[in-house]
């Protein structure tokens, strides 16, 4: 197995919360589907605003207003190229991932979905990716389908293609399962729909800390990540829109910034993307934002891919021999997360026991019960990688493992 080309005892030195003991025991973190952790540049971007820049951004002529304002508008060039959207303009700031796709249903939703309409979803997706359609179809009498899964955890693409029609008027995929680490076929999914007249809108939260993304490539009409699932900061978001959709929709909220002028006969709105973004956002963190995408860039995303798939397929091989292992979601193609059940072991006795050993994964449903009704299981235990672990994390790990099943026979 080939080394890959970044020097992670270097990467590991730049991540504080790594360095210290959780029960006794060195922290081994496999939470990062959850949140990842993050890089000393991250943390200092954060301190340094509120250290020596913080102010309101926008609408102030002061130094400080001009600096903070400078800064908030540097992440969005960087997120653009990062999407390699075509214009900074397509890029809106959100709170997360959530948010962008509750933009997306209230905005476009509001305007352009009506009555008999369809809204197609898949069988692996994150609550925040099915439950905003329910609401919407609900209030304007829409339906919604779903695209089945098979026994691997992939999408079953023919029936996709089934499911598209003239009724069809938004398609909304994850790009990465965060329950099973499934890479779906965005591309071809994207491509059908397109056939149909119908908008797409990918859900990259999982994606954008393992592929690379290029919504020109893609054609995709809708993106949405979260900062803080790519080494940023938490309560920060961006959304992709095209130009043509996002000046076509009406705004998410009202308040100050979404306006060029206010009176009680009327209100002009603002230009995109501030026609979205109301009230005084989350600036400091967004500021760290680009720290993040810097960090990211500076390792190269194929690296960090490269190191992930080495430590899935090393992950894999030593669960093998683990008694009573049971991998829940197969896929062909996958990224950075191994989903299992232990026969005979609740996945929360396994969870709590692990972290006595000072290793963190996550134990429950993952916010997709859908896909966990589909398996027909309560839940499983994640284990999600990142740049910044080891095979030594992962042999501790499986180690571990092994101890707390012979507690249970």
């Amino acid at each position: 197995m080939v080394d890959t080309a970044i020097d992670i005892k270097e990467i590991r030195k730049q991540f504080p919360i790594l360095h210290q003991q959780v029960n006794g025991k060195p922290l081994v973190y496999f939470d990062n589907a959850a949140t990842s952790q993050k890089p000393q540049c991250v943390i200092d971007a954060l301190t340094h605003y509120y250290n020596t820049d913080n102010a309101n951004i926008h609408r102030g002529i002061h130094t400080l207003a001009e600096r903070a304002t400078s800064a908030f508008e540097d992440t969005r060039k960087t997120v653009a190229k990062f999407l390699n959207a075509n214009e900074t303009e397509e890029i809106i700031f959100t709170k997360g991932t959530t948010e962008g796709i509750n933009l997306v249903a209230s905005t476009f939703g509001r305007k352009f979905i009506n009555t008999g309409d369809e809204i197609i979803v898949s069988g692996l997706e994150h609550h925040s990716n099915i439950v905003p359609w329910q609401m919407l179809c609900e209030e304007k009498g829409a339906v919604l389908k779903v695209i089945p899964v098979n026994e691997k955890g992939e999408l079953i693409f023919d029936e996709y293609v089934k499911l598209l029609s003239d009724k069809t008027k938004l398609v909304s995929v994850n790009y990465i399962s965060n329950a099973l680490g499934t890479i779906n076929p965005v591309k071809e999914i994207i491509s059908e729909a397109h056939k149909f007249g119908a908008k797409v809108l990918i859900d990259a939260a999982q994606a954008a800390p393992h592929v690379k993304m290029d919504v020109k490539a893609l054609d995709c009409d809708f993106l949405a990540f979260s900062a803080h699932k790519v080494y940023g900061p938490t309560g920060v978001g961006a959304l992709y829109g095209k130009r043509a959709l996002l000046e076509a929709m009406p705004p998410y909220q009202g308040g100050g910034e979404m306006i060029k002028d206010v009176s009680f006969s009327g209100t002009t709105y603002n230009d995109i993307p501030y026609k979205f973004e109301a009230g005084t956002p989350n600036i400091g963190e967004v500021i760290a934002f680009k720290s993040a995408i810097d960090f990211v860039e500076n390792l190269g995303q194929e690296n960090i891919a490269q190191h992930e798939d080495e430590l899935m397929a090393y992950a894999n091989d030593l669960l093998k021999d683990v008694d009573g292992f049971t991998p829940v979601g197969t896929a062909g193609k996958k990224a950075s997360v191994i989903s299992f059940l232990i026969d005979g072991v609740h996945p929360f006795d396994l969870g709590q026991l692990l972290d006595a050993r000072g290793i963190a994964v996550r134990t429950g449903h993952h916010c997709a019960q859908p896909l966990m009704e589909f398996f027909n299981i309560e839940g499983t235990v994640r284990a999600s990688f990142s740049v910044y672990n080891t095979k030594e994390e992962i042999k501790y790990f499986v180690d571990s493992l092994k101890a707390v099943i012979k507690m249970f026979k």
